[in-house]
């Protein structure tokens, strides 16, 4: 077959000159290749992509870099963000008779600025967020979400992957029974790269398919969006499987199961709730399963400022049509100021979220309930989101769920936690995470004996599992047997040391046992992670002491 000459020439003049990158001679075990790789043949996507907040959600602390020097009153602490020697640094110092000060390199960025930022650094390996913030609402430098009222400096906030994963691509899961010490490089990728929804690009750079969202089913569709964008009340990995396993054309629900407190009525707004939100709108509820997030939002690009009100205007008037737009408040061509208007965010300070909930009246309009019943429950109770039959009977999941509530004091119901926990041991009684969590209760109204059982057999299927290796050292010291308490303890404390609590217990057990060095050394681990601890910082000056003393 004779080739026509032009093509050739074509073919040599894009080679020669390079002016597409060449196809990736080293691919990613898993089938990824990168943003360039994809902008091979899609540029224009490409650069406008980078520009949108998904791209730019994490990177190196250079770039893009937001200096800052506040004081937060309620600790008295003086924080800076500063370049040194091309390095990012965060300061911290308090003056006085509970002085502290030392410094931490940060090393990415999470947040693109558009709302906020945060930096991350690592302490002997451990990756951590600092205990700062930069809010873009209101150009201010605070402590980080959930902080504000501290009075010690918050140094040991895991990087946990649930957070992670949403901000980077290509993610390297935490070592074995860590939360959080990753194999470097920790990502492969800064922000949310081409393939975080399209999926794994090898095999269409060489001329194979590859995900197309829009295709997909509603559900695995709206999976992609969920991955990050529904946050829920709790959210609980399945049996075997975790978040970060996910990739574009599953389904969510097979990874990670999510509840919301569902009742009649809820004006507040938390900072990551869109999905949720937009589930309950008129707007969704009318449209069904056509009705997505890209309905909306052009995921390749995001409108200038000058170009937002016109924009939105035109994705409303799709189903509202021109001549409704003609009519209703021809003076306003600003849908979103009355129908998504942005408020103060009840969960993340200085921050205001877009109401997804699409009011006809944002002054007066309740937000509706999530369950689509004629029951109408009269205090907040658990459900699955999005609801399904299925998700409904899943009792695993949602015993988990209202453990995680009661731990976090948010359960009024420890009785229907404890009876729905008992369920489900029955149903799987090999399931690690059931057990310590009804280890943990049984724990809490004092059936010391069952919970050890529960707790022993837990770590039996899973060692690595830290609460649960922690809570049965607190049975077994209490009971007077401690060698067993300090196998637990170090073991845990090794794997997990931004736990201060554990590094503590070793200490307390270590100092009665006379063993003041040993005792020494854990405290001096803790405050490695946790600088400010007064608890820490005080048990050292009695064991700096002559003699040494363990109490005061």
């Amino acid at each position: 077959m004779r080739i026509p000459f032009a093509s050739l020439l074509l073919f040599a003049t894009r080679l020669l000159g390079q002016s597409t990158p060449p196809l990736p001679t080293n691919v990613d075990p898993s089938g990824y290749v990168g943003n360039e790789a994809c902008a091979r043949c899609h540029s224009s996507i490409a650069e406008s992509y980078k520009r949108t907040a998904m791209a730019r959600a994490s990177g190196p602390a250079e770039e893009n870099f937001i200096s800052g020097d506040f004081t937060h009153e309620k600790s008295a602490t003086h924080y800076r963000i500063y370049k040194e020697d091309g390095r990012v640094w965060l300061s911290f110092e308090r003056r006085g008779a509970a002085s502290v000060s030392g410094k931490r390199q940060l090393l990415f960025y999470i947040g693109s600025g558009h709302r906020g930022r945060s930096y991350l650094f690592a302490t002997d390996g451990f990756l951590f967020e600092s205990p700062v913030n930069w809010y873009a609402d209101e150009h201010v430098w605070d402590m980080t979400p959930a902080y504000q009222d501290v009075k010690e400096i918050p140094l040991n906030l895991p990087a946990n992957p649930s957070c992670l994963q949403c901000h980077v691509s290509g993610m390297r899961p935490p070592l074995k029974g860590t939360e959080n010490r990753y194999r470097e490089p920790i990502f492969a990728y800064n922000g949310v790269a081409c393939e975080r929804c399209h999926g794994p690009g090898a095999a269409h750079v060489h001329g194979g398919s590859i995900i197309n969202p829009a295709k997909l089913s509603p559900a695995r569709r709206d999976s992609i969006c969920m991955e990050c964008h529904l946050e829920g009340n709790v959210a609980i990995e399945r049996a075997g499987r975790h978040g970060y396993d996910f990739r574009p054309g599953d389904l969510l629900s097979d990874y990670v199961r999510h509840y919301v407190l569902a009742s009649t009525q809820q004006k507040s707004l938390g900072a990551v709730t869109q999905v949720e939100a937009l589930w309950q709108s008129e707007c969704k509820r009318k449209s069904g399963e056509a009705m997505s997030c890209t309905s909306c939002h052009n995921p390749h690009a995001s409108p200038s400022a000058e170009e937002r009100v016109s924009y939105y205007r035109e994705k409303c008037l799709v189903c509202h049509g021109k001549a409704f737009g003609a009519k209703h408040h021809p003076e306003q061509a600003d849908c979103t100021r009355c129908h998504m208007p942005a408020s103060l965010s009840t969960d993340i300070a200085h921050t205001q979220v877009t109401d997804h909930r699409i009011p006809r009246r944002s002054d007066t309009e309740v937000l509706q309930p999530l369950l689509n019943s004629n029951t109408r429950p009269s205090s907040p109770r658990l459900v699955p989101f999005p609801f399904s039959e299925n998700a409904e009977r899943d009792i695993r999941d949602l015993a988990l769920a209202q453990a995680f509530l009661a731990q976090t004091g948010r359960d009024s119901d420890a009785s229907e936690t404890q009876r729905l926990l008992h369920i489900a041991v029955l149903q799987s009684p090999n399931d690690p995470a059931l057990l310590s969590a009804l280890g943990y209760l049984e724990q809490k109204r004092g059936a010391f004996d069952r919970a050890r059982e529960l707790y022993q057999k837990a770590l039996s299927l899973e060692p690595d599992l830290i609460d649960a290796a922690a809570n049965l050292g607190v049975i077994e010291a209490n009971q007077g047997r401690l060698r067993e308490p300090l196998r637990l303890w170090q073991s845990a404390f090794e794997r997990a040391p931004a736990r201060s609590a554990i590094g503590m217990n070793i200490a307390r057990v270590l100092c009665g046992a006379g063993e003041f060095d040993r005792a020494r050394s854990s405290v001096l681990r803790v405050l490695e992670f946790n600088p400010d601890m007064a608890a820490a910082k005080e048990m050292l000056q009695h064991l700096n002491r002559t003699p040494p003393m363990c109490e005061q």
